[in-house]
């Protein structure tokens, strides 16, 4: 798989939260135990997976208003006291991470999970050493899809943001990170429904299994 400049990637760069694992319904009970504080309605799963895609930055004011500070902690300490437990990654996803981290072909994360919670769920899959950055909400001075993580995420790379550099992830907030910072943007799985008007992926890819078998002659290239 070659991108629109007719050369592999330079670095790639991913979204975490369904794009390389699943932790939705740890995030949804986290949700839902901030929103019984407040007399709030509870999301189910699948509505927290089309809701939940802006940081806690960004999204809490929405949801609670002058509230918003308090809501986050208690948020943040409903996830962290389950978040390990029910990690899990998604299918191919290791196999995907430790074949760019071993090549010349550098990887990092641009997350809108809190940082330490990012950084922490991949020292807990053994993935850490495979990634350059791990950027999750709160680490940049603005959240995705702002362009400011993905000049924080390729900084240890050395390189700018440019088609060269691809953003994998699976909602249109990814795609819109990618083409507002002028990176090449693919998605991953079915799209959740979003709407992607203006906001098309170069490529899109059912799964990270169809991915990993177009990348590999990719990278084979700049072995």
């Amino acid at each position: 798989m070659i991108g629109t400049t007719g050369r592999p990637p330079v670095a790639i760069l991913f979204d975490w939260d369904q794009t390389l694992v699943d932790s939705f319904a740890t995030i949804a009970a986290a949700l839902n135990a901030t929103f019984s504080q407040y007399g709030l309605p509870e999301w189910t799963v699948e509505e927290t997976k089309q809701r939940a895609r802006k940081s806690i930055r960004d999204s809490f004011p929405e949801i609670f208003g002058v509230k918003a500070l308090e809501a986050a902690d208690h948020y943040r300490a409903a996830f962290e006291a389950r978040h390990l437990q029910r990690l899990t990654s998604l299918p191919g996803a290791a196999e995907l991470v430790a074949l760019i981290g071993e090549s010349p072909i550098g990887q990092a994360v641009v997350s809108n999970k809190t940082g330490r919670f990012l950084r922490r769920e991949a020292d807990h899959l053994g993935w850490t050493p495979h990634f350059r950055a791990l950027v999750g909400a709160g680490d940049a001075p603005a959240d995705k899809p702002d362009p400011a993580v993905i000049a924080l995420a390729l900084a240890p790379f050395g390189v700018s943001p440019s088609p060269d550099v691809w953003f994998v992830g699976d909602t249109a907030i990814d795609m819109e990170c990618a083409l507002r910072s002028g990176c090449l943007p693919i998605l991953i799985g079915d799209g959740h429904g979003d709407d992607y008007t203006g906001l098309e992926p170069h490529r899109r890819f059912p799964d990270l299994l169809q991915f990993t078998a177009e990348l590999r002659p990719g990278i084979a290239l700049v072995k």
